[in-house]
């Protein structure tokens, strides 16, 4: 059984940095690519950005493009995205998900089928 948990939400000023992590137990991490999804009030869970398995590539939705960078530690079973240059717009719940094959990379919803309870990040303005 898969489990993702996430951490390092909090409340932070426009312009600030945040950290998240994602401790992944349950799969075979280092086959499987990772994705981080967010979900703002009233508005559907989005994607955020993607690492393939061995970090060789990587994706991101454009707005967070240059601003949010994903990296994993295979060793560690971990999965980060660091936020810089944080907007009030990216204030959201948070999830780190992983998809239901190993050795893919989807970005949709429906590519992934494990996911964390999700962990807060508001930006104030």
């Amino acid at each position: 059984q898969v489990q993702l948990v996430e951490s390092g939400g909090r409340l932070v000023q426009a312009g600030g940095s945040l950290r998240l992590s994602c401790a992944a137990s349950g799969l075979t991490f280092s086959r499987y690519a990772l994705g981080w999804f967010r979900q703002a009030p009233g508005k559907e869970r989005m994607f955020v950005a993607a690492i393939s398995w061995i970090s060789t590539t990587t994706y991101y939705e454009d707005s967070v493009k240059g601003r949010f960078t994903i990296s994993r530690d295979n060793d560690k079973n971990m999965v980060y995205l660091q936020m810089n240059t944080l907007k009030p717009e990216d204030t959201a719940v948070y999830y780190c998900a992983a998809p239901k094959w190993p050795l893919r990379v989807g970005l949709g919803l429906a590519d992934f089928d494990s996911w964390g309870q999700g962990t807060q990040v508001t930006v104030s303005s």
